[in-house]
């Protein structure tokens, strides 16, 4: 059997969605039903969220098909839930939601931080526990809100998977089937380790980058300074145009490995200052060129 068979063959096993019920109709949530409906992988969206505005905005472009005006409404008959607002609203959902899920409806997350959100669900989901499968979509844009969704979002992306010891097995198969139904390349990693990997690639990156702007933005000539930012001050500070709620949960939920990113990243600053002090033009040209080498690398294979 071929690779693409025995593929379909697996996914074949795995029930369908029917009903996807998704909490955070913004970029994430509104991508993933719109790649899912894209796919043919789901039958029916339903939207819950804090904004009214949102949600008829989601349901009048065809991002959800109905909107969740009670959390039993919402979750009633659901085969899957994805949590898809920010971390910090996550215990209070997962409270009022666990004693309303049905004895089959898998529910999982697409927040950027693991352990926190394992630690809240083994906190508040109950029994439902062995069917919520923790993820996380590497995927995103500045922009937020249900107009931001799009369906192809998630194509050629990472998806990564941190289940637990009680995770079920089929709970587990319907989440990364739907997720490589969006396009995404799907695997698994300890959930300390991810967040570890993501407080060095992605989070730190954002701290910088609002830094940076927040830095300049402070300054008397903070006017002009803007007025001649050019390409290079656009890419680098791209992600400072991010959810400033979302990121301040990532931020304080993984805050002890964001610090210890922040340490290696001051050192660094120290030793290029110290090139810079030393007007040392060959060193600073090795220290570039190692960098621009291994980004280039990083471009080809991702």
């Amino acid at each position: 059997m071929s690779e693409n068979a025995a593929s379909a063959a697996e996914a074949a096993k795995v029930r369908p969605i029917g009903t996807l019920t998704v909490y955070g109709v913004g970029l994430i949530g509104g991508s993933f039903a719109l790649a899912l409906k894209a796919a043919g992988a789901v039958a029916r969206v339903v939207g819950v969220g804090r904004s009214r505005a949102n949600l008829d905005a989601a349901l009048a472009c065809g991002v959800i098909d109905a909107v969740g005006e009670s959390d039993r409404e919402a979750v009633s008959g659901a085969d899957m839930v994805l949590l898809a607002m920010p971390v910090g609203q996550m215990a209070g959902v997962m409270q009022r939601i666990a004693p309303l899920l049905g004895a089959r409806t898998v529910v999982t997350d697409a927040g950027s931080t693991k352990r926190d959100v394992v630690a809240l669900a083994r906190s508040h989901l109950g029994n439902a526990i062995e069917r919520f499968v923790p993820a996380h979509p590497i995927a995103g844009a500045e922009r937020s809100g249900a107009g931001a969704a799009r369906p192809d979002l998630f194509h050629g992306r990472h998806l990564l998977i941190t289940p637990q010891p009680e995770t079920d097995s089929a709970a587990i198969d319907l989440v990364r089937h739907a997720w490589e139904a969006c396009g995404m390349r799907v695997s698994t990693l300890d959930a300390q380790h991810h967040d570890r990997l993501l407080a060095a690639v992605s989070h730190l990156p954002h701290v910088l980058s609002y830094a940076l702007v927040h830095e300049l933005a402070q300054r008397s000539d903070a006017e002009q300074l803007f007025a001649l930012a050019a390409g290079g001050f656009r890419d680098f500070t791209r992600i400072a145009g991010s959810s400033p709620e979302m990121w301040r949960d990532i931020c304080v939920s993984n805050r002890d490995l964001i610090l210890e990113e922040l340490e290696r990243y001051r050192a660094e600053l120290e030793r290029m200052a110290a090139l810079l002090t030393a007007a040392d033009g060959n060193a600073l040209a090795h220290v570039f060129d190692a960098a621009r080498e291994a980004r280039n690398r990083w471009l080809r294979v991702r």
